[in-house]
């Protein structure tokens, strides 16, 4: 084995990666068999283009609408139950698919409407895992650890549409969503069989539904580089689903009604063998190209696959086309995950990477929809070569928008000075809101490196979940600023210190910096009057 194929499998050495991975590759089988086999379905039950569309449309929707709430639930709760349960509900909703297809019972509404309560499953099963992985893998083999969670997803495209194509043709769509029930099954098992050693390493209550969801929230809005990132996931997954979405109508243009079923699922695999693929030069290729390449040239090769399948003469052209796309597809999605992976801080990681999905199948979403109004208006090809002009225009605009900069805060965990406020007398836990303010004298000649220095203060205090921020001068002392923050309560403002991080600790420098004298700025508390006793 080559050394870049170890390093690329280096994750799997370790048991518990192993074990929920496999877990994890059979989950994904049972989405790609069902949305292959449901996709195959629609064509049987309407002929109109948008309605196979919407098939993907209604499996990514869930995860677009219930993003956040899961990822705060998953912030929040057990996750080796929580997970084991996303899983015990995709099993139920694909037992329900099976009786009513067998039974003849199903029409097209019907098969959206199960398709979306699969996608619910799917939702709320992504952001648990998404905070599990980096909690049992080194943080040197996370990049290697994302790419094989993306290996599982895209070794699912292949099985995944092999196996439905195989029962599709055999036996029919019933026996497709049977067999997800049965993997489902298989996948609630192995993830039972984890003993999480997940464990409260803090002495503070856990936070609530509501709040978490809204710091969580809160954290992307004040984070530039997660922002950037989130805008270009919603936009390449906007313009590349016009492929994924139209392909069984691609599939039955070039093979036929009678082949069309096996042509699409060997394209889905086409597309899966190629993503698997470059997972394995990887660490090859991050070695010479910085993020942003695989970022550009990623979705411009994929715009120009996405071109030749469009005209594509022959379904080996097509097969060969998607292959390549795949290679592509997972170049930049990968790139994107590990960058949002690596701005995120672990206490708000799952919040973090729900908010990603959701921008992700948010795209996909209202790509499958728009792409297939296209088609229904005009054709597949004019619909594909539209994604291509519009994917292509994208990445000229983003040409002066890097991913991340080099100096982006450093997420990791810090401890900062000073340790928790002590109160002159006991405070409630949820008393407040609670006012802090910071006392800076500086050199007034240097008020507009401070007042820089001092909006990124702002964000940061904001990401750490504080309510409101403000700076105010003194008006008849030059160069006295005070700073001040709202926390909504005693236990969010001492729940600040555990968020603290290393970019936190360098902005305090940079803070301290301006200030004059031999003391540091001083620091007062102040809580609610009236939510005292």
């Amino acid at each position: 084995m080559s050394d870049s194929s170890a390093s690329a499998l280096a994750p799997l050495q370790g048991r518990v990666f192993r074990m929920l991975w496999l877990a994890w590759l059979a989950a994904n089988i049972t989405m790609w068999t069902n949305d292959a086999a449901a996709a195959w379905l629609m064509t049987t039950l309407t002929d109109s283009t948008t309605m196979v569309a919407l098939v993907a449309a209604a499996s990514t929707l869930p995860v677009f609408m219930l993003g956040l709430p899961s990822g705060a639930l998953a912030d929040l709760l057990d996750r080796r139950l929580y997970f084991a349960s996303t899983q015990l509900w995709v099993a139920v909703v694909a037992c329900v698919l099976a009786a009513v297809s067998l039974s003849g019972a199903m029409t097209a509404p019907l098969l959206l409407g199960l398709t979306f309560a699969n996608g619910i499953g799917l939702a709320l099963r992504w952001p648990v895992f998404a905070a599990i992985v980096p909690d049992i893998v080194p943080k040197v083999h996370l990049s290697q650890a994302l790419a094989l969670n993306g290996v599982a997803m895209n070794l699912s495209r292949i099985v995944g549409p092999v196996l439905a194509g195989v029962v599709l043709a055999s036996a029919g769509p019933g026996w497709v969503f049977v067999l997800n029930a049965l993997l489902s099954l298989v996948a609630f098992v192995i993830i039972l069989r984890w003993r999480s050693q997940q464990r409260r390493t803090s002495a503070l209550p856990g936070e609530r539904f509501v709040g978490a969801m809204r710091v969580g929230l809160q954290h992307v809005r004040q984070s530039p580089p997660m922002r950037r990132v989130l805008a270009r996931i919603f936009l390449f997954f906007l313009q590349t689903a016009a492929l994924t979405a139209l392909l069984p109508l691609i599939a039955r243009g070039l093979a036929g009604p009678q082949q069309g079923a096996h042509l699409f699922t060997l394209l889905l695999a086409c597309q899966g063998a190629g993503a698997v693929t470059a997972v394995m030069f990887f660490p090859r290729w991050r070695q010479r190209f910085r993020p942003g390449f695989f970022v550009t040239v990623g979705p411009l090769v994929h715009s120009a696959l996405t071109l030749l399948i469009a005209f594509a003469p022959h379904p080996a052209v097509a097969a060969v086309a998607m292959v390549l796309a795949g290679m592509a597809w997972i170049s930049a999605a990968n790139t994107l995950t590990v960058s949002a992976q690596m701005v995120l801080p672990g206490w708000v990681r799952a919040r973090g990477m729900s908010i990603y999905q959701m921008c992700l199948m948010g795209g996909t979403a209202a790509g499958a929809a728009l792409w297939g109004q296209v088609a229904g208006h005009s054709s597949v090809r004019h619909a594909l070569v539209a994604s291509v002009a519009a994917g292509v225009a994208v990445q000229l605009l983003l040409r002066r928008w890097p991913l991340i900069s080099d100096s982006a805060p450093d997420p990791s965990p810090a401890q900062p000075t000073g340790g928790l406020p002590e109160p002159a007398a006991p405070i409630d836990s949820e008393a407040g809101p609670v006012m802090v303010t910071v006392e800076y004298q500086i050199d007034p000649t240097r008020e507009a490196a401070f007042k820089a220095v001092m909006q990124q203060t702002r964000q940061a205090r904001l990401r750490q979940g504080a309510l409101s921020w403000g700076l105010f001068q003194d008006t008849s002392a030059p160069g006295r600023y005070i700073e001040y923050f709202v926390d909504e309560s005693w236990v969010e403002h001492l729940r600040r210190h555990e968020r603290f991080t290393a970019g936190d600790i360098g902005l305090r420098e940079q803070r301290l910096a301006f200030h004059l004298g031999e003391e540091p700025p001083r620091v007062r508390r102040y809580i609610d009057a009236q939510a005292e006793p």
